[in-house]
Formats: structure tokens, C-alpha cells, sequence
């Protein structure tokens, strides 16, 4: 089994920017990929970014792109999501996830991630 954490949410002006930390523990061998989804109340949860563990490949979701960027520390079993420019539309729980199998480029769909953080606000004030 996995387990992630996740840190670094709270409360932004829009304009501002923050960063999320997860950080794997337990067999983190088994972990490919890792990423992010995020969910409003009501709504689905929608792909982020991932990275690949062993060459870096990201992906981001279109919403994201050019605002977010993602990033790993191999060594300490963690990702990272710096968000800039943050939009009071990006208000939602954040979650960390991750996957067990090997792919060239991170999946965007949530039936690809095996393990989940528990999630982390952000909110961003107009």
C-alpha cells in the first residue's frame, strides 16, 4: 500500500500563487506516476497535472496549462503543484494520486490512479 499527503493549501488573493506538497510513504517502489485532481462541490474531479517518476514527463490539464507547473523530488517521495496566477475558479480541493503503472506520459483520466491523498483546500478571494 501507499500513503499520501498532502500540504501547502489555504487562502489566496486571485493573482497570487501557492504550492502544494504530497509526499508518498510505504511501498512508493510500486508508484509510476504521480499527480493531481481537483474537485468542486458537486462537480467531477478534474485532471491537473502528473509527472512521471522515472523521466519526468508532465501533463497538465487545459485550464492549467502555462499557470501551474509540477515537479518531483525523487528522493524524499514528493511531488509538488506551484500554482501562479490563481484564479478565484480555481478554488477547490486539491488531490494527490498516484499510479502503479508504467506509461510514457501521465494519464489524465481518474480510473488511472490507484492511490489517493485525502485532499487540500485552496481558496482564492477575488
Amino acid at each position: 500500500q501507499v500513503q499520501l499527503v498532502e500540504s501547502g493549501g489555504g487562502l489566496v488573493q486571485a493573482g497570487g500563487s501557492l504550492r502544494l506538497s504530497c509526499t508518498a510513504s510505504g511501498r512508493t517502489n510500486s508508484i509510476y506516476t504521480m499527480g493531481w485532481f481537483r474537485q468542486a462541490p458537486g462537480k467531477e474531479r478534474e485532471f491537473v497535472a502528473g509527472i512521471t517518476w522515472s523521466n519526468g514527463n508532465t501533463d497538465y490539464g487545459d485550464s492549467v496549462k502555462s499557470r501551474f507547473t509540477i515537479s518531483r523530488d525523487n528522493a524524499r517521495n514528493t511531488v509538488y503543484l506551484q500554482m501562479n496566477s490563481l484564479k478565484p475558479e480555481d478554488t477547490r480541493v486539491y488531490y494527490c494520486t498516484a499510479d502503479r503503472r508504467e506509461r510514457t506520459v501521465p494519464s489524465p483520466r481518474i480510473y488511472a490512479y490507484d492511490y489517493w491523498g485525502q485532499g487540500t483546500q485552496v481558496t482564492v478571494s477575488s
